[in-house]
């Protein structure tokens, strides 16, 4: 007979149900018989409230122990957890890093889910953990894993993550009880209930598939050389690319370049795909001269493969309303609200495009004349136009209006924004290939500096104003002693630029280099009359 209890530690964020899970598996066990104490550890984290919950249960049924009861603990000691169960990524190896698992002895299951921590959100560039960074440190501490999308699971559900984790739990075989319980527990007429058994299904299936495919893959490898064992792939398969656009780069950058093909001719068309195909064959030739054996694994047309695309792709009216007229968004916000078929559902999209908007469709021209009335307004202390709008996609006037402007695409290449923005890729594109053809490091840097491009509005322009600065006055910029430092300086600038939204770092850093500040840019001062005090009757 089995002495030691078996010990579980569930980790879960506010609001996920961690509590129900805990009560979950504390009536599967006392209905299948088995001893079972659960104890909840409180605690607070950046992203909601976080508690813990500690589970042991003994693996031998109450009717077999002859009266005896044993002794269960009421938390967790280093190294000696049988299982972690978490719901978020993070918070994984959060816990991992507290000592709780082993490697000899802790079954980790986890999603791989993410939701950010405040300072992951603060950060101006990616600010995100690397994930697959975190998948290798809960591979390096557990006996054995299951990371899976719970998120995705608990949407197709219609559920909480505890019913995923509680299904994952059951496929594990970590615990003595059979499936059957822990679907009595759940079980009930209510939607809820079936909502729940549906996420328990899902969440069971997956962790069998998974446990399923181990075992095969330990079969093969118990009867081939280990040179020949097979590998999984969990990324997403690529669309195809052309033949003949693949011939003209390195295998290991295909799978980006469709992924960039697909979304440029989604956003215009097949021309502006091949647009950013020949572009980006520029930044590979430039790459070939300064790295000709490709040792560095083409890094520079790597990075511009994935930035180009970006800002080649901009935000503007028309793919807005784009995105939000599409079928599958509805799709989407019906199952984020759970609306049933005898559900009323009304969505409305508040809009309040302003002249910078409207002129992007406009030719320079007419643009120019346009954006100068505005600043009028302005300077004389009025605010900048803009037209509020509340459109109910719901209906079919605010579904036709949305797809009448998305169906503008065609007029976007004739507008003065599309102008602009192309000549201003071009200029950060041709630092890039003359950099790198001369300096790789240098190349690298300004390839890298297509980052700062982010957003919209006003942080989008900051964006490239500042991208711009660096490219004029640091990349093309005589005054270095050598490649070296002139790369050095801007990867400082970069990094000050991504580290500081007010600009104020970057400024610094640019005079250190011997380059100029960024200009001051006028704003203009509002007076507001003040309202006259009512004397007290």
């Amino acid at each position: 007979m089995t002495q030691q209890p078996i010990s579980l530690l569930l980790c879960a964020l506010g609001g996920e149900g961690g509590g129900v899970l805990t009560e979950w598996l504390v009536e599967t066990a006392r209905h299948a018989g088995y001893p079972v104490q659960a104890t909840s550890i409180p605690g607070v984290a950046q992203r909601t409230g976080a508690t813990t919950y500690y589970l042991e249960v003994f693996p031998t049924p109450q009717s077999e122990l002859q009266g005896r009861r044993p002794v269960l603990g009421l938390y967790p000691m280093p190294g000696r957890l049988d299982a972690l169960v978490s719901s978020e990524l993070l918070e994984t190896a959060r816990q991992l890093s507290l000592g709780h698992a082993s490697r000899d002895r802790t079954l980790v299951i986890s999603s791989t889910a993410r939701t950010l921590t405040t300072m992951e959100k603060m950060q101006l560039g990616d600010g995100r953990r690397d994930s697959a960074q975190l998948a290798q440190l809960v591979a390096a501490h557990s006996r054995a894993h299951h990371l899976i999308d719970m998120a995705e699971l608990t949407r197709q559900a219609g559920t909480v993550v505890s019913a995923v984790l509680l299904g994952c739990i059951a496929a594990s075989g970590l615990l003595p009880m059979k499936r059957v319980d822990y679907e009595l527990i759940i079980g009930g007429e209510g939607s809820m209930a079936q909502a729940s058994l549906r996420g328990f299904a899902l969440g069971f299936e997956a962790v069998s598939a998974q446990r399923q495919q181990a075992r095969y893959i330990d079969a093969v490898l118990n009867t081939r050389p280990a040179s020949s064992a097979p590998t999984t792939d969990a990324l997403q398969t690529a669309p195809a690319l052309p033949t003949e656009v693949a011939s003209r780069f390195p295998a290991t950058l295909h799978d980006l370049i469709a992924l960039a093909r697909a979304r440029l001719t989604e956003y215009q068309n097949a021309a502006y795909a091949r647009r950013y195909v020949e572009r980006l064959h520029t930044v590979l030739d430039a790459e070939r001269v300064s790295d000709p054996e490709g040792r560095r694994g083409w890094a520079i047309t790597r990075e511009m493969a994935r930035w180009l695309a970006l800002w080649m792709a901009f935000d503007d009216i028309v793919r807005v309303a784009d995105l939000k007229s599409r079928a599958n968004r509805w799709q989407r916000v019906v199952g984020e609200v759970k609306a049933k078929d005898e559900d009323l559902l009304k969505l409305y999209d508040h809009f309040k495009p302003g002249v910078p908007e409207f002129a992007a469709l406009l030719p320079s021209a007419l643009a120019n004349r346009l954006l100068t009335w505005d600043k009028k307004r302005t300077l004389a202390g009025k605010t900048p136009w803009a037209l509020p709008l509340k459109i109910g996609t719901h209906t079919v006037t605010g579904l036709l209006a949305l797809r009448l402007l998305a169906g503008l695409k065609w007029l976007r290449p004739h507008g003065s924004r599309f102008v602009s923005e192309q000549a201003l890729i071009d200029e950060w594109l041709a630092a890039v290939t003359q950099q790198t053809a001369r300096h790789w490091d240098s190349g690298f840097e300004i390839a890298q500096c297509g980052r700062l491009i982010k957003g919209y509005g006003s942080t989008n322009e900051r964006g490239k104003d500042n991208l711009l600065h660096v490219v004029r006055h640091l990349a093309t910029a005589s005054h270095f002693a050598d490649d070296a430092a002139r790369a050095a300086a801007i990867a400082a600038a970069r990094q000050a630029a991504l580290a500081d939204d007010a600009g104020q770092a970057l400024d610094k850093t640019l005079k250190q280099h011997g380059a100029p500040a960024r200009p001051l840019k006028a704003q203009p001062i509002r007076w507001v009359r003040k309202p006259a005090l009512r004397k007290a009757p």
